[in-house]
């Protein structure tokens, strides 16, 4: 039997920049026709990076609840732009939205107090792209220790790979430190990663929809790896991380045909 696939970092609609496709356009046409073919069923959106989070939630909100077995929601925040208003933010997103998760982009801004105590509130797990800003993890884990972060990359896009190694102790030590598997290169350090802090540590993300995520998956596949830890890092890592927060809202009704 084929184990549930989820990829667990995907962006979607439209952002209001121009300096790359990152804040341009997170277009899903292709992106959903790669799962299918890979056979990956379900994924998680967030916006593409923006100016506007309000906006883009409420766009990536709509491509769900057209598609909710297909599709999960995390609330994109921005700790500078958005503050005083991060827990509105969420709420509306985990009550109105039915979002089971927090993204933020060091990008904007680095992460705040309130967007770990808006977390908390909701009992919502937060990916955190924190740029190669390696030592902001030590704070992470130890102010808030029963906030489940996903740190993705291992810790950097950039391929560094003192960076990545730097952020594989920080995933070893600490129990509410995750990573994604997207865009990792290096596969030594991915490996070493599985190895030393164990497959449930990792969750498979692809950050699509720019990365094909069949290429992503194979990394997955390649790792010396059973069944039961395959399935931790394809699928049982978030279904847990998000439990509490999916729980709220069980019930999925039908979903549309993708457009």
């Amino acid at each position: 039997m084929q184990p549930l696939i989820i990829d667990s970092h995907c962006h979607a609609g439209k952002g209001d920049g121009l300096a790359g496709p990152w804040n341009t356009n997170a277009s899903l046409k292709d992106y959903v026709q790669w799962c299918k073919r890979s056979g990956i069923e379900r994924t998680v959106l967030f916006a593409a990076l923006t100016s506007d989070y309000t906006r883009a939630n409420a766009e990536v909100a709509r491509i769900v609840r057209r598609h909710p077995d297909r599709f999960y929601g995390y609330a994109f925040v921005n700790a500078a732009t958005d503050k005083g208003h991060i827990f509105d933010m969420v709420r509306t997103a985990v009550e109105e939205y039915h979002f089971c998760g927090i993204k933020i982009h060091r990008h904007d801004a680095p992460i705040s107090r309130e967007v770990c105590e808006t977390a908390r509130r909701f009992h919502l797990p937060v990916l955190y792209d924190v740029m190669g800003e390696i030592a902001t993890v030590e704070l992470l884990a130890t102010e808030y220790p029963d906030i489940n972060f996903i740190i993705p990359h291992l810790g950097t896009f950039s391929d560094n790979w003192s960076q990545q190694l730097a952020f594989i102790d920080h995933l070893v030590r600490h129990p509410n430190i995750y990573t994604d598997s997207s865009g990792v290169k290096r596969f030594d350090l991915f490996k070493m990663a599985f190895e030393r802090a164990g497959a449930h540590k990792i969750l498979y993300g692809t950050d699509g929809p720019w990365l094909h995520p069949g290429v992503e998956l194979s990394k997955i596949f390649y790792l010396d790896a059973s069944p039961e830890q395959q399935q931790a890092i394809l699928s049982g890592n978030f279904l847990r991380l998000t439990s509490r927060a999916r729980a709220r809202h069980s019930f999925l009704p039908h979903s549309q045909p993708f457009l």
